[in-house]
């Protein structure tokens, strides 16, 4: 068991490694970022949606008759919300450092317009 978990996250980290050409600190936390949002976020939320939906089975299927496994597939589906809300969050902080901060692409950077004094 543990080989095979091994194998398959080697599996998927070989892409990250094989295009990890960084040059410059831009290139770090956009390479960072990307990790973020292409690889954690999605497999968070699928765990987070796995216990919400494991929770609802245990609590209206499992449960009907046991107040006791009621109780614990409410408290997977309470996890499950609490899950989701953690990475929105997250999600939603990573991208306006994303935006704030514009890594790898200094055109698009926010930066104030300077004025002159006769205008």
């Amino acid at each position: 068991m543990k080989k095979a978990l091994a194998l398959t996250i080697a599996a998927f980290a070989i892409p990250l490694v094989s295009s990890a050409a960084i040059s410059n600190i831009s290139d770090v936390g956009t390479f960072i970022i990307n990790t973020i949002n292409n690889i954690f976020v999605p497999v968070l939320f699928a765990i987070a949606f796995i216990v919400f939906i494991w929770g609802a089975f245990d609590t209206f299927i499992l449960g009907a008759q046991s107040e006791d496994t009621k109780e614990h597939g409410k408290n997977l589906m309470l996890w499950g919300l609490i899950g989701f809300f953690v990475m929105v969050s997250v999600w939603g902080l990573v991208n306006i450092l994303t935006g704030t901060v514009s890594f790898g692409n200094p055109s698009q950077a926010n930066l104030p317009a300077a004025k002159t004094v006769g205008q």
